[in-house]
């Protein structure tokens, strides 16, 4: 069941549809509330932001579309076809709801537009970024930067979008700048939470005397592969197996108690790690 669901991850209706849904949320916090309080999301959605602003020509998703058309390109030869095309279909997708959506949330309050714009925002970019494509922009810059030259994508959001509200500081309001970078730290922390809340796994280290039997019932009763290291005792010099295993939140409290219903001395550790690329788990992402 789990490994058709990993194949039905990696279709084309899945990737479109994570697509769409991103795309809406999107639009829908640029549209409905950034726009409508002058807020300026970060990326390249923060450009078109800018240029609406000053110029009035255009809409902003007709801006965003144009501005994402030679990052395209440049994605096309450096990166992957497929992801160019994903990613080709959620920036026109991202253009077309915001010339259909006509309404704007009824939020008064700058701040909490912010903060309610952001989360939105993040959603929706990061929904994108779970399919095999993403929203566009400055997603495949970093991408290319990555690959090519081995910046984390973390590195390069922050160096963009620290040269973006720069030139916002000598444009707009002070205090418009500082509500839209408000937006921007909410943007990242959801687009992080959704990127992490389905992938996110325990890795166990046990060490016990019975690390045998241990590892015996962790595959027989929990379904999990195991590893057994061979240790030794710092203090005692005494050789040890530590069984090394990864299981989901879901597994984890029964793990622990068959671990110490089997050993009561048993020394667990469990480390929460993001992601876990292999059989029985997630299958690895190539763009």
């Amino acid at each position: 069941m789990n490994s058709k669901f990993r194949l039905y991850a990696f279709s084309v209706p899945w990737n479109i549809f994570l697509l769409t849904v991103g795309s809406f949320f999107v639009a829908m916090a640029i549209k409905s509330v950034a726009v409508p309080h002058g807020l300026v999301s970060g990326g390249v959605s923060g450009i078109a932001l800018l240029i609406y602003y000053f110029t009035s020509a255009l809409t902003p998703g007709l801006w965003l579309f144009l501005l994402n058309i030679p990052i395209a390109v440049l994605g096309w030869v450096m990166v992957s076809r497929r992801f160019v095309l994903y990613t080709a279909y959620g920036m026109a997708s991202i253009t077309l709801w915001m010339e259909l959506i006509a309404f704007t949330l009824p939020i008064d309050d700058i701040l909490l537009a912010s903060i309610f714009g952001g989360a939105l925002l993040g959603a929706g970019a990061g929904i994108s970024m779970r399919s095999l494509g993403s929203s566009g922009g400055l997603d495949i810059i970093g991408i290319i930067l990555h690959q090519r030259f081995g910046f984390r994508i973390g590195q390069i959001s922050f160096l963009f979008n620290a040269a973006l509200f720069a030139v916002s500081f000598a444009l707009l309001e002070t205090d418009l700048v500082l509500y839209s970078l408000i937006m921007v730290f909410v943007t990242a922390q959801i687009m992080d939470y959704v990127l992490s809340m389905f992938n996110q796994r325990k890795l166990v280290f046990v060490i016990s005397d019975h690390a045998q039997t241990i590892a015996d019932a962790i595959m027989k009763e929990a379904n999990r592969g195991v590893t057994l290291l061979e240790g030794r005792g710092g203090y005692t010099g005494q050789p040890k197996q530590v069984v090394m295993t990864v299981v989901n939140n879901v597994q984890q409290k029964k793990l622990e108690e068959m671990i110490f219903t089997l050993d009561p001395e048993a020394f667990v550790i469990f480390e929460n790690t993001f992601n876990v690329i292999g059989k029985g788990f997630s299958r690895r992402k190539v763009y």
